[in-house]
């Protein structure tokens, strides 16, 4: 093996791979050696001071080599990762792939008080949160696409649909949350509930390869205590065996006013890691229960949007509540067939159980914000289940490298609901009303749809010229069958259909801090079924297929990434025409510039965040008067900063803030109906130190500094939400 030499001082390493093995060989030499020569004996004088070389043990490391399932390196600052994972095809650095992609690390989960992976993504300048504060589902919009409304969840984990929990996804059993921004139906297959804005993916917590035990407690106004427990631990001659355990407690009221929240999770991880075998099992069960659990509104035809009240003020009834249940759990394996070739596959599902007496969604009815619902007793069982299968090959062709993936996947879905409506409510957005609790009987609960999704994929990723050069080719053949059912239990309506969608990706790297990437990729969405008031109600149509172009660059500077990418993304839907009859004629196309900067920009300064500048248009609409018009829930402008600055004068003190803007955004198509933009500020600091040796750190933020009242967004069906109030968030976590 060579040995190189540089100025005393300087570490050199000699990677020579061999079987998937890394020898690292340290040298230090003199500045005027020109080879490694043995060090002489103390004493020895036969050799010049000047000539001297000092030669340290030779050092052997075996690991193994970085492939498409390790987790990627962690970017200058901490607060993001070099690289994500885009489905099937693995895990990629964020200079190769050939898609605009984020991973937000525990760090940064930990260091911003996350609590859901909504708080995460708040920091994300191309995503959006249209859930509620204090509500029982999260949701979301990406490139002005909407993301997880409904009764499916649209979240990945462990790139696989089906496993993620269906209404909320905490943090605490969250490695990293990825957010892959443009349609993903090659790499993730069909997202169950249609989107295609983009994927969210939430990266489990494995056992780490040093014990840790560690506990954080948690305050946040009004008075929500909690504690999370995260234990890690490897057995075995070889550590081959990983566990790893988190479980947290939460209750108290909250910031909204006459609202209280209680949250149980338990999460626990098993790993194994063999030569050539990997194993993991993840199982996870959580609870949350509300009193008087938020809900989004809607507006009245003709009726401009109020103002918002403020965050706190509780309109939902004190005596209405909520209860979720979820449970999931996925076991994945992979085994070596060679060094470059190996096979993979996954099974698992969820099941979520949600039960709530409250209001249903209540419609604002005048420019005094007074309003009108009807409450309700819900029922819903989500019942999911996902498999896969896949081969991975590395190997030459030439000069040209090729990784190949080949995957077979299979998810299906059942929902079953049940509704048993109350008497109208009145009430006002500023000045709520009590009104007497409302007695309703359970409701019976029926089946109402069921899905299945399979389907089978290759890519290819073709490296030339030292891989400057990355051509990633693919195509998916995709099935989608689903099944309406009425009242008597008989299917009501029936679509059985298949599509086959490309990808095509471009990465080139003219320098080797610049990589420039441009992908035309397809996404697929379910047909829907007409309603029952159109005059072709029960109707079914064929999936729907999005078409994304984007071209980019991103800029690699030492310890920090700037990605500005620019993209088209057309995507058809059905609407009800003036002739009372649902059909296909309606498409919105969103147009955009994202600009993201993430990482280190100065010694003990980082940045995370960037702006979106968004132009949405319905290009075609069943509705003459629409066409042209922008699409409800798209902003013109996206912003987002979040700063760390560590302060000089003490050692691990930081200071933090940052801020969020959305632009102005339509509630109805007729564009008749808008939210006002605002602006939210916040901020923080954390101390790090070691209190009797144990490494310890405390958080403080406080959300919405100036508690600004605000409608922070819009769903896709014209519901928006107000915006959080001022909230103090306080934590302490120690490492035992």
């Amino acid at each position: 093996m060579p040995v190189i030499c540089r100025p005393y001082g300087e570490r050199v390493l000699t990677l020579a791979i061999r079987s998937a093995m890394l020898n690292v060989v340290l040298v230090a030499c003199s500045a005027n050696a020109s080879a490694a020569t043995p060090q002489p004996a103390a004493g020895d004088a036969s050799t010049p001071d000047s000539a001297q070389s000092l030669i340290l043990d030779t050092t052997t490391i075996d690991a193994r080599e970085a492939g498409p399932t390790a987790l990627p390196p962690v970017l200058a600052g901490g607060q993001v990762a070099r690289g994500a994972r885009l489905g099937m095809m693995g895990n990629k650095d964020v200079m190769d792939a050939p898609f605009s992609v984020t991973s937000y690390t525990a760090k940064t989960l930990a260091d911003l008080q996350t609590v859901t992976a909504a708080d995460a993504l708040e920091r994300d300048p191309s995503v959006r949160s249209t859930g509620q504060t204090g509500g029982i589902v999260d949701s979301f919009f990406i490139r002005g696409f909407a993301i997880g409304e409904g009764n499916l969840g649209e979240l990945a984990y462990d790139g696989v649909y089906g496993v993620a929990p269906n209404y909320r996804t905490f943090t605490d059993y969250a490695e990293r949350i990825e957010v892959l921004k443009g349609p993903g139906a090659l790499m993730y297959g069909v997202s169950p509930n249609s989107g295609v804005g983009g994927v969210i993916n939430i990266v489990p917590k494995r056992a780490l390869d040093e014990d840790l035990t560690r506990f954080t407690g948690s305050y946040a106004s009004d008075s929500q205590v909690g504690g999370h427990l995260d234990i890690s631990r490897r057995f075995g001659e070889e550590n081959q065996f990983g566990l790893r355990f988190n479980g947290s407690l939460q209750g108290g009221d909250t910031a909204v006013d006459n609202q209280k929240r209680e949250v149980d999770i338990g999460a626990i991880a098993l790993d194994y890691r063999g030569e050539r075998l990997r194993l993991n099992l993840d199982y996870i069960s959580q609870k949350e229960n509300f009193d008087g659990a938020s809900r989004p509104f809607t507006v009245a035809t003709g009726v401009d949007v109020p103002s918002a009240a403020n965050g706190r003020t509780s309109l939902p009834q004190k005596w209405g509540w909520s209860d979720t249940k979820e449970q999931s759990a996925l076991l994945g394996g992979e085994y070596d067939l060679s060094d470059a070739l190996t096979v993979f596959a996954h099974a698992g599902g969820g099941k979520s159980d949600v039960k709530r007496l409250s209001d249903q969604v209540p419609r604002i009815l005048n420019d005094a914000g007074d309003t009108s619902n009807i409450p309700g007793y819900y029922k819903f069982n989500v019942d999911r289940s996902t498999a896969d299968v896949g081969l991975r090959g590395l190997f030459a062709t030439g000069p040209v490298t090729h990784m190949t993936t080949l995957m077979a996947t299979r998810y299906r879905d059942e929902l079953s609901r049940g509704i048993t409506n109350g008497k109208e409510i009145r009430s006002n957005i500023y000045h709520p009303v009590d009104t007497p609790k409302q007695y309703l009987d359970a409701p019976k609960v029926l089946r109402i749809s069921e899905t299945e999704l399979s389907g089978v994929a290759l890519t290819d990723t073709l490296g030339m010229l030292d891989d400057r050069l990355q051509l990633t080719l693919g195509l998916r053949r995709q099935a989608i069958e689903s099944r309406n059912y009425n009242a008597a239990g008989a299917v009501s309506s029936r679509n059985k259909d298949t599509a086959t969608t490309p990808l095509l990706g471009v990465v080139v790297k003219p320098w080797d801090d610049v990589s420039l990437y441009y992908n035309y990729v397809e996404g697929l969405s379910k047909g829907d079924t007409a309603p029952g008031t159109a005059n072709n109600g029960g109707q079914t149509f064929a999936p729907y297929v999005s078409k994304q172009h984007e071209l980019g660059v991103k800029y690699e500077h030492h310890t920090f990434i700037t990605t500005v990418a620019l993209f088209q993304i057309e995507k058809p839907s059905g609407e009800l025409g003036a002739n009372n009859v649902y059909s296909v004629q309606s498409e919105q196309r969103n147009r955009g510039v994202e600009v993201s900067l993430y990482g280190e920009v100065a010694p003990g300064t980082r940045l995370m965040g960037g702006v979106t500048f968004l132009d949405g248009e319905l290009t075609k609409s069943a509705t003459a008067a629409n066409r042209g018009n922008k699409p409800v829930g798209v902003p013109d402008i996206q912003a987002n900063l979040w700063a760390e600055w560590d302060t000089p004068w003490l050692e691990g003190f930081t200071l933090t803030g940052g801020a969020i803007y959305t632009d102005s955004q339509y509630v109805n198509q007729a564009n008749t109906q808008e939210l006002d933009a605002w602006t939210r500020i916040d901020a923080g600091a954390r101390y790090a130190t070691k209190i009797e040796g144990r490494p310890t750190t405390f958080r403080a933020t406080v959300q919405n500094v100036f508690d600004r009242e605000y409608w922070s967004g819009v769903a896709s069906y014209g519901a928006f939400s107000p915006g959080s109030p001022r909230t103090l968030q306080l934590s302490a976590t120690v490492d035992f």
